[in-house]
């Protein structure tokens, strides 16, 4: 995290230390996750709605898109983002400081990741971000340069980045965060450097390097309309009159619970009537902590109406999360006490808010588990190339337990090597874990974790989980 800038107060929607610094921020879990309510009259499975939401955004018109890490995609972490997703977006792997960390030498590891990931589940990948005022290798932002050097490696990162990926991504955020609140330009490497006619060369360069590849700038805090988004409405009217290339506008919708925007849609109608294409490219909803029923409540609402004016407008092609997952949102580590601000829970279970996406989107509204419930949440806390740190969190809302009994059957030859607070056994391929003797009691509002270390080779799918 960069100690140059300062984050914003939670009360504000100024979010300038977002998730592009994801990558330092803890993750708290890394692999597979499953929840199993036990109700009175017998048991409910917490699960995704049964149409994925990139499904239910087809039917609409609509690419439902995360941003991912590359390094996460096994597991259920990646079983979500293949599922649900219809495209993805590199939270850092793509930035300047990634690809090119020495002059000169690159690194497309992570982002060459994505990329392959994306195209064997049939996804589109949104490029993301070619040129920011932040995240830039520090021998780019500690040198002298002339206007003419610095246009030359401006144009350079765009050519090599956009060139090596020409063919393979649907979509580039070429420019990001051009203006302050006020719509005045930003004053940053670029503008001081080369003037605002950087983002017409910028897209013009992008366009040199992928013709078939849309073009978009994006922003924060240009949800509704106000002095910034207009400025940014300006730009873009002015690029198109100009004969620039530009193919949309990115709308990164980082918001707080309660305050949508109730000019979003009008907002994003506005900038379809100039002829581009908008772009919901980093929503998330924050949140106050601790996260209760009331406000999970208004986050679906919020998420739905975000939603719900992307679907009213046809021009609106993309709908991205900024994370589908809370163990890997930005939002703790730069607003502390805030966040829960994703479709889906640290233990990978879907939220309200993930219903209200898939209601928006013509599916089902309905939020398992339903109260009275205990639930057990296996996932995987690490893992290397032939074992891995499991867990079970066993949590109670609305019944209790005296005592438990955790069963699940491995479905790729996984085995349990040594467990901690809890006796497991294995047999075959199924495997029953018992409490301890001090942490058989789980109250109303309570829950117990146990661990346990295994064993695995060429896969490690989620199992389903029993509570007894």
């Amino acid at each position: 995290m960069r100690t140059s800038r300062s984050a914003a107060s939670p009360g504000t929607r100024r979010a300038p230390l977002r998730q592009r610094h994801w990558r330092r921020l803890p993750a708290l879990l890394t692999g597979a996750a499953a929840t199993l309510a036990l109700l009175a009259g017998g048991t409910s499975a917490a699960h995704a709605a049964d149409t994925p939401l990139r499904d239910l955004g087809s039917a609409k018109g609509k690419l439902i898109g995360t941003a991912v890490t590359g390094s996460k995609l096994t597991g259920t972490y990646g079983s979500v983002a293949g599922t649900q997703f219809s495209s993805l977006t590199p939270g850092n792997a793509m930035k300047w400081e990634t690809v090119e960390p020495t002059q000169g030498t690159y690194n497309w590891t992570e982002a060459d990741q994505i990329v392959a990931f994306a195209q064997a589940h049939n996804q589109q990948v949104r490029g993301h971000t070619l040129v920011w005022h932040s995240q830039n290798p520090s021998w780019l932002t500690n040198g002298s340069w002339t206007s003419a050097q610095l246009s030359t490696l401006l144009q350079n990162h765009i050519s090599t980045e956009v060139g090596r990926y020409k063919g393979k991504l649907a979509a580039w955020d070429v420019v990001n965060e051009p203006f302050n609140e006020d719509g005045t330009y930003r004053s940053t490497l670029w503008y001081n450097g080369l003037g605002s006619d950087y983002i017409a060369n910028a897209l013009t360069w992008a366009h040199a390097a992928d013709p078939a590849a849309k073009l978009y700038i994006n922003d924060y805090n240009v949800e509704g309309v106000n002095a910034k988004s207009t400025a940014l409405y300006n730009l873009v009217k002015s690029l198109k009159e100009r004969g620039i290339p530009i193919d949309g506008v990115g709308l990164q919708a980082h918001l707080i619970l309660g305050q949508v925007p109730a000019t979003l849609q009008q907002n994003i109608q506005r900038f379809a009537d100039l002829g581009v294409d908008v772009a919901i490219t980093e929503l998330d909803i924050r949140m106050q902590l601790p996260a209760d029923s009331t406000k999970l409540a208004q986050q679906a609402a919020d998420y739905k109406s975000v939603v719900a004016a992307c679907v009213a407008v046809a021009r609106c092609v993309n709908l991205t999360v900024w994370g589908f997952t809370d163990s890997d949102s930005w939002i703790p580590g730069v607003f502390p006490g805030y966040g829960a601000a994703t479709p889906y829970d640290e233990n990978y279970a879907p939220k309200p808010a993930y219903y209200g996406i898939a209601e928006a989107l013509g599916g089902s509204g309905s939020t398992p588990p339903p109260t009275g419930a205990c639930t057990a949440t296996y996932g995987v806390t690490s893992q290397w190339n032939t074992g891995f740190t499991g867990q079970v969190t066993i949590a109670c809302s609305g019944a209790s337990l005296s005592s438990w009994k955790a069963n699940w059957t491995f479905g790729a030859g996984q085995q349990v090597t040594q467990a901690w607070n809890a006796t497991c056994t294995q047999s075959g391929t199924a495997v029953q874990c018992v409490n301890a003797s001090y942490n058989g009691s789980v109250p109303d509002g309570g829950s117990v974790t146990f661990g346990f270390n295994g064993t695995w080779s060429g896969s490690n799918p989620v199992p389903a989980v029993t509570l007894a």
